[in-house]
């Protein structure tokens, strides 16, 4: 799989120049993509900046949370034998 060497916010950044009148053009040889993938892209991303900002930390923090649990489920298993082995 392909990983993204644009962020979220570049990509929303690039289309907001798009939308202001830059032409497509001189974007894509900016970013070195080709035009069916500006018009790909443009199509899925439907965020502005800060809302990508917002979604990137809501997933960082929702991947730290899910460690977290994982990590204390076992203790949490354990904890519930023991009392009921009492």
């Amino acid at each position: 799989m392909k990983t993204k060497w644009l962020s979220e916010e570049q990509i929303v950044a690039v289309l907001k120049e798009a939308e202001a009148g830059m032409p497509v053009a001189k974007l894509i040889r900016r970013i070195v993509i080709t035009e069916q993938t500006f018009t790909g892209g443009r199509s899925s991303a439907g965020l502005d900046s800060d809302q990508a900002r917002q979604l990137k930390q809501l997933q960082e923090e929702n991947e730290r949370l899910k460690k977290i649990v994982a990590k204390l489920s076992p203790d949490k298993a354990m904890l519930v034998d023991v009392i009921k082995k009492w």
